[in-house]
């Protein structure tokens, strides 16, 4: 959980900084910042993170309207918003929450306090076994059964199924999962690395690997059940 990758979207340069020290300080190194609600959306598009900070009043697109369009998208609508801002009024806070936000905390705001929020909205992608039809993975042992007999996966097939079983039906384009599949290591995976990885997904999954979609001339999804 504290490999989370988390954006910070906040205007106001100290509070940036001093939410990013807040998150350092709780073990949480993977980071992004922006200053306004359009970068902040171009980021979430090349770059998706785990959970987002967001505040309210913003230049060039509101808090709101940012959560909005997030939540629109099927690609993105998974991702847990925690407003941090200044409004305190019923109605901001209700409107945060018709938004999408999962959680609102108004400023100023105690430290300890946000970060038991972000490791309990976090902790929600971080079950020790997920399930899919009749596929288990282990996040503990990293090991996987399907309908019982154990199927052996290399570390980026398990790190993939993984991603598409907390996604289901989220389409990631090919240069999404190649960012997901090189982390912070900095070493080099091709597209085409991708395209095997899932291929060879599919066949090691036998049937179920038909959920696991082609979304032509945009990459890859994991089809609900």
């Amino acid at each position: 959980m504290k490999k989370s990758k988390i954006l910070i979207v906040e205007d106001e340069p100290h509070l940036n900084r001093l939410i990013e020290m807040l998150l350092i300080s709780g073990g949480y190194y993977n980071i992004q910042k922006a200053f306004d609600g359009v970068k902040a959306l171009e980021m979430v598009n090349s770059d998706c993170p785990d959970l987002i900070l967001l505040d309210v009043m913003l230049p060039e697109m509101d808090g709101f309207t940012f959560c909005r369009k997030l939540k629109n998208d099927i690609r993105f609508k998974h991702i847990p918003v925690i407003m941090i801002t200044a409004r305190k009024l019923e109605e901001d806070i209700l409107k945060g929450f018709e938004c999408g936000a999962v959680d609102y905390v108004v400023k100023p705001f105690n430290n300890k306090i946000l970060l038991a929020r972000i490791e309990a909205n976090l902790s929600r992608y971080d079950e020790k076994v997920i399930k899919y039809e009749g596929l288990e993975l282990d996040n503990i042992s990293r090991t996987v059964y399907l309908d019982g007999v154990e199927v052996k996966l290399t570390n980026f097939e398990f790190e993939l199924m993984q991603l598409f079983i907390k996604n289901i039906d989220r389409v990631f384009s090919r240069s999404q999962l190649l960012a997901y599949l090189r982390g912070d290591d900095g070493f080099e995976v091709s597209e085409r690395a991708v395209d095997v990885q899932i291929l060879n997904l599919r066949r090691k999954l036998g049937d179920l690997g038909k959920k696991l979609e082609t979304v032509r001339g945009i990459g890859y999804k994991l089809k609900g059940l």
